[in-house]
């Protein structure tokens, strides 16, 4: 039996919300500023330290704009610290137009594979909704950030510099979409009309060649080889002439990227801590290796990130960035906001819980490049983020280790740096989770 908002019902409301003096104060500051501003634990900001006892970055932050590239941003903020060490300089950038034109461009070929291997469904099959919803994302997976910097290499940023629709996607996100989800309606009348597989195949490319024109046109061509020489902090020349992005990528970048593993917090009582897992219809390079994850506790992944740090690497990770956190300071504490003391209600979902009832999801990603240790044991993080200057400390944030806990879901790390059990695991066929699935979601 269902029943509608009686009169009664709502004047009871409206009395017991009267009858509480404490109601009209909250009326008169919450009206006139922001939730946050109220709601806000000012003793909880001010205790969170900035110093840490271990520091990496004495570099400047980069800036994503308003694009979802905060997971390219971040491995190439990772790799950018040895090439910047190997060239001499203080400072150095890969080119992110480069990477982010190929993965366009690699997304577009996988979506539309999808769309073919899934043409036998009716369009309204939750595999191929969640197909038709995002055709042409800016976000990704440390697995596919791996997979282009394997195939097409890296330039610096002055060989191929920020362009207006890198650095503002969305309306190069919305004609993408326009053209590959009238391409997915095509493949779809085509496949069920019974074209063979070649003719399947020219189509695609048809529409490939579009895709790749309007990237051409937004972001521009990415160079075949190029002609590169520096001065260093020393003001010594340095010159290597022509050389091709592979060829720039094996000389400067100092880390083993292949031999990264993804470990994620994923707390639900359906992911077995030791398995590994993969998600149905998520990926950009045809042909890599899957996306894939291998579930451990918490604890950890704050030891394998904390001891990475100390040993003088930083840390490629992913979170729930816009939990309980303060853009202007810079900070995320799991406490930072009381909300239940103003709505006079408690919210005591768990991590698992909120992932099962969609309330978090990885969101961005960023680097670790400091870490407070106290008797062995993490207190606080530093954070590099790709937000630019302006906020917080010159660009980096402060984390306390208890938002660590609830909102941070995955990072990347050296496959040798577990322990030997979870080295064996990753060799096993992982478990399949749907499209779909919070797990699934892309950094941005």
């Amino acid at each position: 039996m269902t029943r509608d908002l009686d009169p009664v019902l709502l004047e009871r409301l409206t009395k017991e919300f009267d009858a509480e003096p404490r109601n009209r104060l909250l009326q008169n500051a919450v009206t006139a500023n922001k939730i946050d501003e109220v709601a806000l634990d000012h003793r909880v900001a001010v205790s969170l330290d900035r110093s840490m006892s271990h520091q990496l970055d004495d570099w400047s932050v980069t800036n994503q704009k308003k694009s979802g590239r905060c997971w390219m941003f971040a491995g190439l903020n990772l790799l950018r610290v040895g090439a910047a060490a190997k060239l001499g300089v203080k400072d150095f950038e890969f080119s992110h137009s480069y990477l982010q034109f190929w993965d366009r461009l690699e997304k577009a070929n996988f979506w539309l594979e999808q769309v073919l291997a899934t043409a036998g469904r009716d369009v309204d099959d939750r595999t191929v909704a969640h197909l038709m919803r995002t055709p042409a994302e800016d976000g990704g997976q440390w697995n596919m950030f791996a997979a282009l910097v394997r195939k097409h290499g890296l330039v610096p940023k002055s060989v191929m510099p920020e362009t207006v629709s890198s650095s503002a996607t969305g309306p190069l996100n919305r004609d993408l979409s326009a053209v590959l989800r009238q391409a997915g309606r095509d493949l779809r009348a085509y496949a069920a009309n019974g074209a063979s597989a070649d003719e399947l195949a020219e189509r695609k490319s048809e529409t490939l060649s579009v895709v790749h024109r309007m990237l051409s046109l937004h972001l521009g061509t990415p160079p075949e080889r190029f002609w590169w020489q520096w001065r260093d902090s020393e003001k010594e020349f340095h010159r290597d002439g022509q050389v091709t992005p592979l060829e720039f990528a094996n000389r400067y970048v100092m880390l083993p990227v292949d031999d990264y593993v993804c470990v994620v917090h994923d707390p639900r009582a359906s992911s077995p801590v030791g398995r590994t897992f993969t998600v149905e219809a998520l990926g950009n390079v045809v042909g890599a290796p899957p996306v894939t994850y291998l579930n451990v506790e918490i604890d950890l992944i704050k030891r394998l990130a904390m001891d990475s740090i100390v040993n003088g690497e930083p840390v490629w990770f992913g979170c729930d960035v816009g939990q309980m956190y303060d853009a202007e300071q810079g900070i995320w504490d799991a406490s930072l906001y009381d909300y239940d003391s103003i709505y006079r209600h408690t919210t005591a979902l768990d991590k698992a819980d909120r992932l099962l009832h969609h309330g978090t999801a990885m969101t961005h990603a960023m680097l670790l490049t400091g870490v407070d240790v106290v008797d062995g044991a993490p207190r606080g993080w530093r954070v590099e983020n790709s937000w630019g200057d302006e906020k917080a400390d010159k660009g980096f944030w402060t984390m306390n280790d208890s938002w660590f806990t609830e909102h941070v879901f995955e990072t990347a790390v050296r496959r040798d740096a577990l322990p030997p059990a979870l080295q064996d695991q990753l060799d096993d066929e992982p478990i399949v989770l749907p499209a779909w699935d919070p797990m699934g979601a892309l950094a941005r």
